[in-house]
This record gives structure tokens, sequence and C-alpha cells, in this order.
């Protein structure tokens, strides 16, 4: 199969877009297939074996690292030339509009891939007002592809309210071989915690739409000590706000996976994650997770079992929450083993037969009901609405009374 990826966050950039996107390419070289890459300069030439053709972007205000692709007055003239059998729209938002519109007047089949709650993004950089805009926009990219994958139910439940058809459910897969409890380094927790105490830690982007200002409500809990891995516009203030915790700026690789595995409770504080991939590394890990109730961290944390969720507006239930997992090292070992049993089996290469399947489908053109059962289970739109918490609408009915609506279960 020869695919055009279009994305709106690549290499040298490291995100959860472009994670995603590098899994995605490694797959599709390991079972054959061609693809070409489409993504914002600066870029590497080529990656997993593929062609990378980099474009113009530019960098939103406030958030320099942050650089959205510019469409390409050629991307028509490229993808004729490339001749892809389907075009995979990663994130959409501004390259990936073009993209989508590209697909469409080529007549090519195109998925896309719901990936950042830009509304959300926004918000939290102090433009309100504008999610009536910035969905109708999303509606419009959407709307001309074929499938839109999503991550979660939330994020499933949430589009299909904004009209959004023809939507699927699509999970990320994580390497439970590269962040495993193994790579626990007792020399690191004996930096972070001279005296032994409860190592709490936080990884991600250091951002307003991670809500990292929460974690100063953490600073003082006794027994505790704070470790903070990333980077990004807020880590000057959360340094301020944070005397007493180490900062370790971005890691990758090894040192990732040992700061992982080193921590005895994961915090996260963003309450607009589609699917939270850093709550399934520390899963991986071997370390019980304490997450906002909402969005990704829904599906992938059990309380009672593989850690404890609190209400993303209740400061005391976060800090309730951390302070029973850290004065009960039994219940965090038990959390712990329980989170690295459920995400083992979330291989990237499981995740990959998945895609495969819809991306099938799409150029296929057989009736995703076929697809679907080659993946796995299959429910209809008003199914996996009722499991996301929504009852079934007279709308969501219509949908699902064609082959238009179908979440495949991973």
């Amino acid at each position: 199969m020869r695919i055009a990826v279009i994305t709106e966050s690549f290499l040298p950039r490291v995100n959860g877009v472009t994670n995603s996107v590098c899994r995605v390419l490694e797959q599709f070289a390991a079972r054959g297939h061609e693809a070409l890459v489409i993504a914002a300069k600066p870029g590497p030439e080529r990656y997993a074996g593929h062609e990378v053709v980099s474009v113009g972007g530019f960098a939103l205000p406030g958030y320099r690292s942050f650089v959205v692709g510019m469409p390409m007055a050629r991307l028509v003239g490229k993808l004729r030339e490339f001749q892809p059998d389907v075009v995979y729209l990663a994130s959409p938002f501004s390259l990936g509009s073009a993209g989508a519109t590209a697909a469409r007047k080529l007549g090519i089949p195109c998925v896309a891939v719901f990936q950042t709650d830009i509304a959300g993004f926004v918000k939290r950089y102090g433009l309100r007002g504008t999610d009536k805009v910035i969905w109708s926009w999303l509606r419009r990219i959407h709307s001309q592809a074929d499938l839109t994958l999503v991550p979660s139910t939330a994020t499933l439940k949430a589009l299909d309210e904004h009209g959004i058809p023809r939507l699927a459910l699509w999970r990320r897969g994580v390497d439970a071989e590269r962040f495993h409890p193994r790579y626990r380094d007792e020399m690191l927790r004996h930096e972070v915690a001279p005296d032994r105490e409860t190592v709490v830690g936080y990884v991600g982007r250091l951002a307003p739409e991670k809500r990292v200002e929460l974690l100063a409500n953490l600073s003082g809990l006794p027994g505790v000590r704070l470790l903070v891995v990333g980077d990004g516009p807020a880590e000057g203030k959360l340094r301020e706000a944070l005397p007493t915790a180490t900062f370790t700026g971005f890691l990758d690789g090894h040192e990732l996976s040992r700061a992982y595995a080193s921590l005895d409770v994961f915090i996260h504080t963003g309450a607009d994650e589609t699917f939270c991939q850093s709550v399934q590394e520390a899963m991986a890990s071997g370390v019980p997770v304490v997450a906002p109730a909402a969005g990704g961290p829904l599906d992938l944390v059990t309380p009672g079992r593989t850690g404890v969720l609190y209400d993303p507006d209740s400061v005391s239930e976060l800090r309730a929450a951390v302070m029973r997992l850290a004065a009960n090292h039994e219940l965090r070992t038990e959390y712990g083993a329980n989170a690295r049993a459920e995400v083992e089996s979330r291989t990237w290469d499981t995740v990959g037969d998945q895609l495969m399947a819809h991306l099938n489908s799409a150029v296929s053109g057989r009736g995703r009901v076929a697809a679907a059962a080659e993946a796995g289970m299959i429910t209809t739109t008003v199914e996996a609405n009722a499991a996301a918490g929504k009852a079934a609408t007279g709308k969501a009915g219509k949908d699902s009374a064609s082959p238009a609506g179908l979440e495949t279960a991973a």
C-alpha cells in the first residue's frame, strides 16, 4: 500500500502527535508499505525508510516549539505524483485541512486521526469564545474524511456531539519493553529523595494546557518529593513555585525509561487529553497513576485497581489522592503490578493491525462492518456512545443505520 501521511507535527519537535506518527511509520515499514510524509520544516529527509517532504510553517504565539504546517501550493501535484492508495491525516488543522481538500479533489480515500483537543488547547492560552469557530473548522476538515479515528470514548462522545461523522475508536500502543519496572534506579531515587521519601512524578510538556501549575498544590506534602520531567513555556514559573522539586528537563530514550520506573506515583494534571500516552507509559513502568477524571484517562485508569481519578477541578481531591498512595506502600505495589498487567498486551503491533484494517476499509470501499469484523469486535455508533456514557439519540440512530459509524475495540 502507498500511504501519504500529512501531519501537523513531526521531528525534530517531540510531542504526542510526533510520537504517534513515528510509531505508525515504523508499522508501515515493518509491513512493507511505502509512505510519503508531508510536515512542517525543519525535518529529516527520511524516517523509517519513508521520504519526508518539509513545507513552511509558523509557530503559535506564546509557544514557539509548537509549529503548524502551512498549506503548500504544490500539495495536489505532490499527491498526484506519489499516487497514494490512501491519505492519512495526523491531527489535521492547517496543513491537514489542505490535505483533506486535496485528497477529495483527487478522489483518494482519506482517514483522519483526531488527536489534539485544539479547542481546549486554545482556551488554556486565554483565547475564550473561540469554541464555535474552531469546532466549525474541525467539522469542515473531518467531514471530508472517509473515517475519523479517535483515541478514547470521551473523545468519541465529544466529536459526535459536535456533528463530526463517521467515527471509529482507535487507541494507541505502548512499548512495554522500553517502559518497564526493570529500569527502576535507586541512585536516581536517592538524588530526588535522599531521606527515602515517596517520589511523585510528572512527565510531559510544561505548558498551560497541561495545567502544570496544579503541581504547586503538592508542595510541602509530608514524606513526598516531586520529580518533574519535561520542558515548555511554563517551566520558569513552575520552578519558582516548586523550589524543592527536581527538574530534569526533556528526557528521551533510556533516561526517560529510568525516570518513569523510578517513580512511586505518577501524576497527570491535564484535563483536555484525548488519550494521554504518558499515563500508559507510567502504567507499563509498573507505576500507579493519579489523573483527572476527564478525557483519555477515563479509559486508561481503573480506580481502585491501577490508580486514582480525581475531579479535575478539585485541588483537595488531587492532594488526597496523592497522599493516599504516598502513605501506603502495599497499595502502590498492588496498583503498580495491576497497571503493568493491564497494558502489556497493548503493543504497537496490535494497534498497527487495527489501523491497517481501517485503511484497507477506506481503500477497498467495502462497508466498514466487514473491515471492523476483520480487526475484532464491532459496535454501532449508538453502542459506542452509550459506552461513553451518552444515551442513544435519534441522530446517532440515523448514523448507525448505514455502515458510516463503527467502533473497533482496541
